[in-house]
């Protein structure tokens, strides 16, 4: 598993009266690994050094 990026309790509390399963918090942050992954790509790609909006 990739570093934790999200914050459980807040996806918790997110989902309001719902349960939420280990797998989905896992699943939720590997998807936000890769977004922030193909954000830097994109940043890099176009000469900036700095993550912007446009790059997600």
């Amino acid at each position: 598993m990739s570093e934790l990026l999200i914050i459980k309790v807040k996806v918790r509390e997110a989902c309001g009266d719902m349960s939420v399963a280990t797998d989905f918090i896992d699943a939720l942050n590997e998807h936000v690994n890769e977004v922030v992954k193909k954000a830097i790509w994109r940043a890099k790609e176009n000469g900036r050094r700095t993550v912007m909006g446009k790059d997600v």
